[in-house]
């Protein structure tokens, strides 16, 4: 049975994005290996809902991108810490985001 990640955002406490990292570091916890938690974040959600566009690196996608200081495939705190990021082939400016932690 696949596991996927996403957080229930909206509920108390539980804040879009943010909330992730943690839940990462839960399903590692409770036993999955670093890709396997990473790929119920990525790959598993975009194709549990049919998302072809997205889900992994690949010329034909969507290339929404995260890059972060470290190696999240040995260090799933690695996550939290974003360098930079795209969002649908275009780099995002963090000034320019509303979201009060990015």
């Amino acid at each position: 049975m696949p596991v996927l990640a996403g957080s229930d955002a909206g509920n108390r406490g539980v804040l879009h994005g943010a909330s992730l990292h943690g839940e990462l570091a839960l399903l590692h916890e409770a036993g999955m290996t670093a890709v396997e938690a990473l790929t119920a974040a990525t790959a598993g959600p975009a194709d549990a809902f049919g998302l072809h566009d997205r889900g992994r690196i690949r010329e034909d996608r969507r290339a929404d991108l995260v890059l972060v200081d470290g190696d999240p495939t040995s260090d799933l705190a690695a996550t939290a810490r974003i360098a930079r990021f795209w969002k649908a082939g275009r780099e995002a400016d963090r000034d320019d985001l509303t979201h009060p932690l990015l």
